[in-house]
């Protein structure tokens, strides 16, 4: 039944763009099983717990929960602005990079208008544009499970408001290059909104990766996105923001939800900012344990694209839900997405191991065609 049969059956009379709104699949709590510790590495969260220093300041903010958040997010963006070394005016906030991804297409997007992104690539990509009347355009990725910069240029019409890179790319966990994506830059229309998702960010350690300020400085409709759910740990508080010259990142405000972003999510981003230092030693225990996962499985014989997130990504094709099932069978929850692979993210060290070994085993007992 679609919104229009509902007013016709004497319903209320909901937005027909709603029946063409994917759901989004949000990664399943890992399942106990009896004699297995379960781990869920399904969601790209940090399996460090808060830093003791985060944690005070949230304890503290607690007290004064009663009253509502500074709307303004002022502290917040003043200490992102004096971090990136960005004007102040230039940085919006929301509820996580997803949030404010939201507030991109409803500034940007009338009925009909057109996003370009890669595919397979952020699922909340297709929920916002079809939220927003807009019409989704995805551009398949290569046989590395990178963007096609060149294809995504082409598929630009003169419908199109926005267009997403995202990189790393979630799932696949590939990057573009400095080099790739300034040229694309300078040959996307000055009329439509660049924006560079960079949820991963943290992790990235290749030597030519996107300096995203730099083409955000130089280029105004470039725009920038980002979290404090990964490398900080702070997911379950939600909380983002963007980096974008005016008027989008007037836009950008104009759009948010009052009062979104909340005051211990304000705190604790604050703090975390502070103590980046400390953080900084847990993204590179995570890179370090990403890059002995990689080495191992590529050593079992699976090919596992070059991945700069906190995640790995098995292009399994008709085989994800074999797979994510062994994975379950062993107190593993990992994250299938329909028949183009599974995406398993980079946890404890125990977890990590468990992933390996079922990785081995599936290519044992679920050997190629």
């Amino acid at each position: 039944m679609t919104s229009s049969d509902s007013a016709a059956d004497g319903g209320v009379r909901l937005r027909d763009a709603l029946d063409q709104v994917p759901a989004y699949v949000p990664g399943k709590p890992a399942a106990a099983r009896e004699g297995v510790t379960a781990y869920k590495i399904s969601s790209n969260e940090n399996p460090y717990p808060p830093l003791p220093s985060v944690l005070e300041v949230v304890r503290d903010a607690a007290g004064s929960i009663n009253r509502y958040p500074d709307m303004a997010v002022g502290e917040l963006s003043q200490a992102i602005a004096d971090r990136l070394g960005v004007p102040v005016e230039h940085v919006a906030t929301g509820t996580g990079s997803v949030g404010v991804l939201g507030q991109v297409i409803q500034a940007t997007c009338d009925p009909g208008d057109e996003v370009v992104y890669a595919w397979r690539s952020f699922e909340a990509y297709p929920i916002v544009t079809a939220l927003a009347g807009a019409k989704s355009v995805q551009v398949g990725l290569d046989d590395h499970a990178r963007h096609r910069l060149d294809a995504m240029r082409a598929a630009i019409t003169d419908r199109t408001k926005v267009v997403i890179v995202c990189t790393p790319n979630n799932p696949t966990g590939t990057v573009v290059t400095h080099t790739e994506l300034a040229a694309f830059v300078e040959s996307v229309p000055r009329t439509v909104l660049v924006v560079i998702d960079e949820a991963y960010v943290e992790f990235v350690t290749g030597e030519d990766a996107p300096r995203s300020l730099e083409l955000y400085r130089e280029h105004p409709n470039v725009m920038v996105l980002r979290t404090f759910s990964k490398a900080y740990g702070l997911a379950g508080l939600r909380v983002g923001y963007a980096v974008a010259h005016e008027p989008v990142a007037g836009a950008l405000r104009k759009t948010a939800v009052p009062f979104g972003v909340n005051s211990l999510a304000q705190a604790a981003a604050v703090a975390s900012l502070g103590a980046f230092d400390e953080l900084k030693e847990r993204v590179d225990a995570l890179v370090a344990e990403r890059t002995r996962v990689v080495e191992l499985l590529r050593g079992q014989g699976w090919f596992i694209p070059d991945t700069e997130a906190n995640f790995v990504w098995f292009a399994l094709g008709d085989r994800s839900a074999e797979f994510a099932q062994a994975a379950q069978e062993a107190g593993l929850t990992v994250r299938p997405y329909g028949n183009d692979g599974v995406r398993a993210t980079i946890g404890e060290t125990e977890a990590n191991d468990a992933l390996v070994e079922v990785a081995g085993r599936f290519l044992t007992d679920h050997p190629a065609s």
